[in-house]
């Protein structure tokens, strides 16, 4: 059983759990509030809780670092970019108990955020943070996190706009340095993400078939995947086996950087460089991997397949890259228009006749 007892003027509560004694002070010398904070602790460890003070003393410092471990023990890719949401989160929230993290305090984050001009995409990758750091807390044994917020997502337009038509891409391609031409044609035709193209190994290339592999686990998506060279890549990766040999240092990735002396990394300054000099709009590398789920499904390629290629495991994220132009929907007229010619039986002449009703003046 509990007890209340006094220090000073302030009325203390003492109860147990597990057959450890708890103390707590009530912060206040009125006897029957510390009775009714007693009552209430004692309610709790009744029903199996962990007391709700022991929630009090967790800072939100300690969830961040717990989520990050959760990254690195999992070996997530995307590490980086929960490392920049945990550290917009520690501007508001660092040092921050954890209870004081309600759904208004979270509410006047995103208007601070919004107000420093993120969009609401970036907001929601970080608010995405901050639930999982809290269902985290929640989810461990014992818990230390007892009440998990409302926390309300913001709308965003997920549909990417940005891609290459084939004129703008060959501009812009012959105005990029040597050493980020392969790399930018293979994204271009194949759509990988711009860390599955960097990380490319020889080891990783069938030189007999001229085919690329990713082993199954060394995606974002864990997917393994499997593509086969066209002609024009055929003879890009014959020149970089070549020049790999004349190497001395015999570096096991395909695309390297500016200094040939590792692989491909930070390339801003002259990709937006390039942009410049073609006079094509500026684009991301990313925009590599929209366009090409459109190129291969203008061409004709199955969407199964083109989705294996790509790397894409799901329709409605397939969906988003496969834009929809002006120039896609006139041509679907056009082949329209050609089938229905080539086709025998083909109505001609008046379709739909206006018969006139007696006494109605023609309006035609």
């Amino acid at each position: 059983m509990g007890m209340i007892y006094k220090r000073g003027n302030v009325w203390w509560v003492k109860y147990y759990r597990n057959g450890k004694s708890y103390r707590e002070s009530s912060g206040t010398t009125k006897k029957m509030v510390a009775k009714r904070l007693l009552d209430r602790r004692e309610g709790e460890i009744s029903q199996g809780k962990v007391p709700s003070v022991q929630f009090d003393k967790i800072t939100f410092d300690q969830l961040a670092e717990d989520f990050l471990r959760d990254y690195r023990i999992n070996q997530k890719k995307s590490l980086a970019r929960a490392e920049r949401s945990k550290k917009q989160l520690e501007n508001h929230f660092g040092g921050n108990k954890v209870p004081t993290i309600t759904t208004p305090r979270i509410k006047a984050y995103i208007e601070n955020r919004q107000g420093e001009g993120a969009a609401n995409a970036t907001i929601n990758r970080e608010l995405a943070a901050l639930k999982r750091m809290l269902n985290i807390g929640a989810q461990q044994t014992p818990p230390i996190v007892g009440i998990i917020p409302k926390i309300k997502m913001l709308s965003e337009n997920n549909v990417r706009e940005g891609f290459f038509e084939h004129d703008e891409f060959l501009k812009f391609r012959d105005a990029l340095p040597c050493y980020l031409k392969p790399p930018t044609t293979f994204g271009y035709k194949f759509g990988w993400r711009f860390q599955e193209v960097a990380k490319l190994t020889w080891q990783q290339v069938d030189r007999f078939n001229w085919a690329v592999r990713i082993d199954v686990g060394k995606t974002k998506d864990k997917g393994g995947r499997l593509i086969y060279l066209d002609s024009e890549l055929k003879e890009i990766f014959k020149q970089l086996w070549e020049k790999r040999k004349s190497s001395r240092a015999l570096l096991p990735y395909v695309f390297l950087n500016q200094r040939g002396g590792d692989r491909l990394k930070e390339f801003r300054t002259a990709w937006n460089k390039a942009f410049k000099d073609s006079k094509v709009p500026r684009k991301l590398f990313h925009d590599l991997r929209r366009t090409a789920v459109r190129n291969m499904v203008r061409a004709g390629i199955p969407e199964k397949v083109a989705m294996q290629i790509s790397g894409h495991r799901t329709r409605s994220v397939f969906e988003r890259y496969n834009i929809i132009d002006d120039k896609d929907l006139r041509l679907a007229a056009q082949r329209q228009d050609e089938y229905f010619q080539s086709v025998t039986g083909t109505i001609s002449g008046t379709i739909v006749d206006f018969p006139q009703k007696k006494g109605l003046a023609d309006v035609g």
